[in-house]
């Protein structure tokens, strides 16, 4: 699985790729049907908060987007990672069904 984090208007730090890294561990039943996993983190110009988006490209072509908002950055993280896998897992059950 391929992790590419970027940041609009945010330059993730070291410790927020870490964090992030340790949450994806979730995702480690995933590693062999997601090709790539792409996390922007966008820091609203308005009041204050995050929005972050999750695109997962899964082997069989399939694109998901996942996304959240939220205030406090490390939340919103372990919020997106916990959206990451349950779509995840919808989707491993969608193609196992299907065969």
């Amino acid at each position: 699985m391929n992790l590419t984090v970027r940041g609009i208007r945010y330059n993730p730090s070291e410790e927020t790729q870490e964090f992030l890294a340790k949450k994806l561990k979730k995702l480690d039943f995933a590693e062999d049907f997601i090709h790539d996993l792409t996390i922007s983190i966008t820091r609203e110009t308005q009041g204050q908060g995050f929005h972050l988006d999750a695109k997962v490209h899964f082997n069989w072509g399939t694109v998901k987007m996942v996304n959240q908002d939220c205030y406090e950055l490390y939340e919103g993280i372990e919020f997106l990672a916990d959206k990451i896998e349950a779509c995840a897992r919808k989707e491993k059950g969608k193609v196992i069904d299907s065969h």
